[in-house]
């Protein structure tokens, strides 16, 4: 009985672990390519555009990338979305703003590229009104 017993349990766990470990969609995305990247937008503005040295700052950098995280592993494969205008400058943008956070994770972003970033992501917000 108690062979048994423990061979269910050891089922069990390879059931519940399989089954959470096959989940594609991460939490923070809804799985609507629009509106996730119009969330992603606004969340990297947020972090952008926080005063340095307010206690907010690292926890918006933090929450954006894993958002950029949660978003390249989501959609990066995804050949329908990979020849969307949308799709291409929002990757340059989260290239940009990830390639910053990880070279110079202690220094506020330069103006030039939040200049560029906003551009970006403008034109990003115009190519999803289009359906592009």
């Amino acid at each position: 009985m108690k062979r048994y017993l423990s061979r269910l349990i050891a089922l069990v766990l390879v059931a519940v672990i399989g089954l959470v470990g096959c989940s594609n969609a991460p939490g923070s995305l809804s799985g609507n390519y629009g509106e996730d990247t119009l969330a992603l937008v606004s969340s990297l503005r947020t972090a952008i555009n926080l005063p340095d040295g307010t206690p907010e700052k690292s926890a918006a950098q933090a929450d954006a990338r894993q958002r950029i995280n949660d978003f390249a592993g989501r959609y990066r494969r995804d050949p329908a979305l990979t020849k969307l205008t949308s799709f291409t400058t929002m990757r340059t943008a989260l290239n940009s703003i990830a390639a910053h956070y990880t070279s110079y994770p202690n220094r506020p972003v330069p103006e030039k590229l939040k200049k560029r970033l906003e551009q970006e992501f403008q034109q990003v917000e115009a190519a999803l009104s289009r359906g592009a």
